[in-house]
């Protein structure tokens, strides 16, 4: 867990780094498109868990959310992101970049969640997986709730 901390704040650090060679309205789209796709494979494994578990289905879909959870999307949230940019909109809210430590303990948590969700997926277990994909779940609600605008 102990790693897990010390690689949020790591990926949080880095935001002036790589920020500065992409463009602000480039930012926002990158980090929508991981969130998106994201949202999309835990659909699948929502549907799975649903319906007719499909094992390589849920492994595949809980890899690659893990995979951008830890991909390092903090630095996607640099300076001039705060707000919508021409036709480039975003649904965070401002109060996200007043609280970046915060925000970084949510991303820390929600990147633990991923990576738990993979590991229960990699067994094959759908009891593990859908305890796991609660937990996965509630980290994005908890950030939703606090920093994204409906």
């Amino acid at each position: 867990m102990k790693k897990l901390v010390a690689f949020g704040i790591l990926a949080l650090s880095l935001v002036g780094t790589v920020s500065a060679q992409v463009k602000p309205e480039d930012q926002i789209k990158y980090r929508q498109a991981g969130y998106s796709f994201m949202a999309w494979n835990m659909g699948k494994i929502k549907a799975s868990l649903d319906g007719e578990f499909n094992v390589q289905q849920v492994q595949a879909a809980a890899s690659a959310v893990a995979a951008i959870a830890g991909s390092g999307m903090g630095a996607l949230y640099g300076p001039g992101t705060e707000s919508d940019i021409g036709d480039r909109k975003t649904r965070v809210k401002p109060e996200a970049f007043q609280n970046m430590a915060d925000l970084g303990k949510l991303a820390t948590d929600f990147n633990a969640a991923a990576a738990n969700l993979a590991d229960a997926a990699a067994k094959g277990d759908k009891a593990a997986v859908q305890k796991a994909f609660g937990e996965t779940g509630a980290t994005c609600k908890a950030c939703h709730d606090k920093y994204r605008l409906d």
